[in-house]
């Protein structure tokens, strides 16, 4: 198989940590070279247009997510993620029930604000913190918490889980001490559902765990899913939240429009997303020969899915580059496309579009970043701010 890639273009002189530093730049060379390019440093070749990757998550029996040879599988154990068809199908309706559109608004709505404004209520009279540790991560984590249904886990436990599942997934390089730790974090979730469902049994709620304990899935299922959840459940809105912010703080007359109407705020998330993907990159597996944006493709390959480069696709998006609430078209994949568009799509978009977002401008009056240079993003998989120190007027 490798031998009918050879022909394939490929990006050599870009290092692993050119990817986590800033992937932007490679993915606009990768564009340059064709639909499909290898970029040997992610270790796998990557389609980066936006009809290509809806054309690939149409056809799931060509472009398959079951890879047993994952990251993902090998890190979480089976998960919906890593399945296809009824398999899937059956996981996701057990899921469903607590994360769809009118849970989100009825159940986790009022507990998530209360968990914003706790959040805030603790460092409003500070005037200056890094927005990263005492604000996204804790507000992230906590909201995970509920809605996953972890009775006793707090949210620095819930923000090490998740770094450490993350890394895990995305250790294309190999490294086995990465790997050991997500292995290790997985025992720990593991215990932690295990306390939390013989709690549910007794007492259940809406929360994902209760919604598949009672929908029958095996404790293998729940495991898997519980991780899968801890990953992309925290990272992806604590990332969304402080992108957004950065977004709207380095654009003032954007700013002031979300605060002339409110109604912007949901806009000013999916543009947030867009402009910064959370999760920018999975995986699928060929089952038989194919073609790629004419690129033909042999049965096996397995290729990367580059949303984060599609979301900034030049002739689909006017300057792809910038962040801007105004622009026409606001279609993106960073909630992925097709069967496994994301779960928690509508949790995300109410507790950072609707509820996290408008309160954090709101508190903390005069928000501004005193220094742009100390502001900083990291990841490719999963990209976001890794430090956001800001200031206030108290």
């Amino acid at each position: 198989m490798e031998d009918q890639l050879v022909d394939i273009p490929a990006i050599s002189d870009a290092s692993f940590a050119d990817l986590l530093a800033d992937p932007y730049p490679i993915y606009e060379r990768a564009r340059a070279l064709g639909p499909v390019v290898r970029v040997e440093a992610a270790g796998l070749p990557l389609v980066t247009g936006y009809d290509d990757i809806i054309a690939i998550e149409r056809d799931p029996g060509t472009f398959s997510s079951v890879i047993p040879e994952s990251n993902v599988v090998r890190m979480f154990g089976t998960n919906l993620m890593r399945k296809d068809g009824e398999d899937h199908k059956a996981e996701r309706q057990a899921i469903n029930p607590s994360v769809q559109p009118g849970t989100a608004k009825r159940c986790w709505g009022p507990r998530i604000e209360a968990i914003v404004d706790d959040v805030l209520g603790e460092v409003e009279g500070l005037g200056r913190a890094d927005l990263f540790e005492t604000v996204a991560s804790p507000i992230s984590g906590r909201a995970l918490a509920e809605v996953v249904g972890f009775r006793d886990t707090d949210w620095r436990t819930i923000a090490r889980w998740s770094q450490n599942m993350m890394d895990g997934s995305a250790n294309y390089s190999g490294d086995p001490a990465v790997t050991e730790r997500a292995l290790e974090t997985g025992r720990e979730i593991e215990a932690a559902v295990d306390r939390s469902l013989a709690a549910l049994a007794k007492d259940p709620d809406d929360s994902m765990l209760s919604s598949m304990q009672t929908a029958g899935l095996t404790p293998s299922q729940i495991y898997g899913n519980a991780k899968v959840a801890v990953g992309g459940g925290f990272n992806e809105p604590r990332d969304a939240l402080l992108s957004l912010a950065l977004g709207l703080l380095t654009n003032p007359d954007q700013l002031r429009a979300v605060f002339a109407d409110g109604d912007l705020w949901p806009t000013a998330f999916e543009e947030a997303v867009r402009w910064i993907s959370p999760i920018g990159m999975y995986p699928r597996k060929l089952t038989r020969d194919a073609e790629v944006g004419g690129v033909r493709l042999p049965a096996g390959a397995l290729i990367g899915l580059s949303v984060a480069a599609a979301n900034r696709e030049p002739g689909r998006y006017d300057a792809p580059e910038r962040f801007d609430i105004y622009r026409k078209n606001m279609r993106h994949l960073a909630f992925g496309s097709g069967p496994h568009f994301c779960a928690g799509t509508w949790v995300a978009r109410l507790m950072i579009g609707r509820i996290a977002a408008p309160r954090l401008f709101g508190r903390l009056r005069n928000l501004r970043l005193p220094d742009l240079g100390a502001v900083t993003l990291r990841g490719w998989v999963f990209r976001g701010p890794t430090s956001f120190p800001a200031e206030w007027d108290t």
